[in-house]
């Protein structure tokens, strides 16, 4: 969603590096090219004011001027800045001292509440609660069997007395869904509320009183970051009409240009709690603003991904694998490979997580471009060998590969292609495992020490890679120009002595 305004910030803090003192007027065209970029984002114009005239006045100060490194300095600004009209720091859910905690979802119709609903549910039940989502929207068409559809796929409890529909007092199922919840032991209620078309006065009265039956701890505003300045003033109507605590953006995933997200907590003073930016039930989380700030000016969000990792993988599962890899890279099998895989795959999608790594924004087109299915195929090949195969890949012949590439419908260039990189990967992955650090990285702990250990490898390579006989390198040459062709020994070399992407990245990479 913000790749636009990324891209602009981008090159304009790329015009400031290199200068070692910023004039008045290189800050005053900064400020002039954030400021353009903020509008096309569709920011409110009261916040693109607010944040240029804080980024001028800070930027102008002693904090820029004596700086040994001004640009970063200005950068730095612009982030902590950006940090601020995002809502400052995380904002909790707040949770009753007895009884179950009440939560109460409002908003436009079409904002994405009912799947919301179940988004939050799902969240809440990892937190370790035990949630119940109420259906009080009884005026939309299937919104009840909606909401408990998505409720069973969550994996959560569901009040649904009123088949809706126009059907059923959606106040009085907010309240009895109370004492159902206290009887159940479900220690958070989750109340979908009707959406509006609009600034609906019946509607918003609707809403007020289901507040006041049911006393909400926690009434979020769900706006989709889609619609642009109308959040903003939508928002505002919602405020002084129900009133809310907190926000939560829908399809944060969307091709719009974001000023939602930038402008809503600025403006109503209430913060942005959640953000959804997927179709999954998966795809959700608490919003951390200063996360938000990182991703929007190109450094990634490390902490994000490490939280999922966290989430995904076991400790024991890990100490496990780095004890085999220290035994030596044979092992680790394909077993391992495709276990680990897997892992992976559960932490969301392989573009998003592979976005939130720091510099990833210089190379986003290829990434948004990653065929997902490739794991897919991977993991279809390696569940089309044998157990035998699977631990010893050596053995794979022509025949074997054969068979393989007919049982998972691929090439048998593909079956070929992954078992050579499987090597590769294990043989980096050991040495690592064993404090070895980056393989041929220079400077580096494992690089093969300095410049002169370096020479002799070179050396020792290019001895091996001619042979004296004439035959013998002839046909040396020959194989080396069809590993070329089939992409196995990469260009300017004849050994394999370089790094070899893997062919699903190849393509992409260009």
């Amino acid at each position: 969603m913000f790749d636009t305004l990324s891209d602009r910030l981008a090159a304009t803090f790329k015009t400031l590096r290199g200068k070692g003192r910023l004039s008045e007027a290189d800050i005053d065209a900064t400020a002039r090219e954030i400021r353009i970029a903020l509008l096309e984002a569709d920011v409110a114009l009261p916040v693109v004011r607010a944040f240029i005239k804080q980024v001028k006045e800070r930027a102008t100060g002693a904090e820029v001027s004596q700086a040994l490194n001004p640009a970063q300095q200005v950068i730095k600004i612009v982030n902590e800045e950006l940090v601020g009209i995002l809502g400052g720091e995380t904002r909790r859910l707040r949770f009753a001292k007895s009884g179950p905690t009440v939560i109460m979802l409002a908003g436009l119709q079409g904002a994405g509440k009912t799947t919301l609903a179940g988004k939050l549910g799902r969240w809440l039940k990892g937190q370790g609660h035990s949630p119940l989502l109420v259906a009080c929207d009884l005026q939309r068409p299937n919104a009840v069997n909606q909401l408990s559809v998505v409720a069973e796929r969550a994996g959560v409890g569901i009040y649904a007395p009123e088949p809706g529909n126009g059907v059923g007092d959606p106040v009085q199922v907010a309240k009895d869904s109370i004492e159902y919840a206290k009887g159940k032991q479900y220690d958070v209620v989750v109340v979908d509320t009707a959406g509006r078309l609009g600034i609906d006065q019946e509607l918003m009265q609707q809403a007020a009183d289901i507040r006041d039956a049911v006393r909400p701890d926690e009434v979020l505003f769900v706006v989709d970051a889609m619609i642009g300045q109308d959040a903003v003033n939508t928002a505002e109507a919602f405020r002084d009409g129900v009133g809310f605590d907190g926000v939560v953006l829908s399809k944060l995933d969307g091709d719009a240009r974001g000023g939602a997200a930038l402008s809503i907590a600025h403006v109503t003073g209430k913060q942005i709690m959640f953000a959804s930016n997927g179709e999954k039930l998966d795809d959700f989380d608490a919003f951390h603003p200063d996360r938000m700030a990182s991703r929007i000016l190109g450094m990634g969000d490390m902490l994000t991904l490490i939280e999922k990792a966290e989430q995904t993988f076991s400790q024991a599962e890990a100490e496990k694998m780095a004890a085999k890899l220290q035994k030596g890279p044979k092992e680790f099998t394909l077993d391992d490979f495709l276990a680990q895989m897997e892992q992976v795959r559960k932490m969301g999608s392989i573009s998003k997580l592979l976005g939130m790594m720091p510099g990833m924004g210089q190379i986003k087109d290829q990434i948004n471009n990653l065929d997902e299915r490739d794991v897919d195929r991977t993991a279809a090949i390696i569940k089309s060998m044998t157990p035998g195969e699977r631990s010893e890949p050596t053995i794979i012949n022509g025949s074997r590969r054969a068979r393989i590439a007919k049982g998972s419908g691929v090439d048998v260039s593909a079956v070929k292609n992954l078992v050579e990189r499987f090597f590769e990967a294990r043989k980096m992955m050991s040495k690592m495992a064993q404090g070895g650090g980056m393989p041929g990285m220079p400077g580096m702990p494992g690089s093969g020490g300095g410049p002169g250990r370096q020479k002799k490898k070179q050396k020792q390579a290019k001895g091996k890679q001619r042979s004296g006989n004439p035959m013998k390198r002839k046909q040396q040459e020959l194989d080396a120009a069809r590993r070329r062709e089939e992409g196995t020994l990469p260009a300017g070399g004849q050994g394999g002595q370089g790094f070899e992407l893997p062919d699903e990245f190849k393509k992409f990479m260009g």
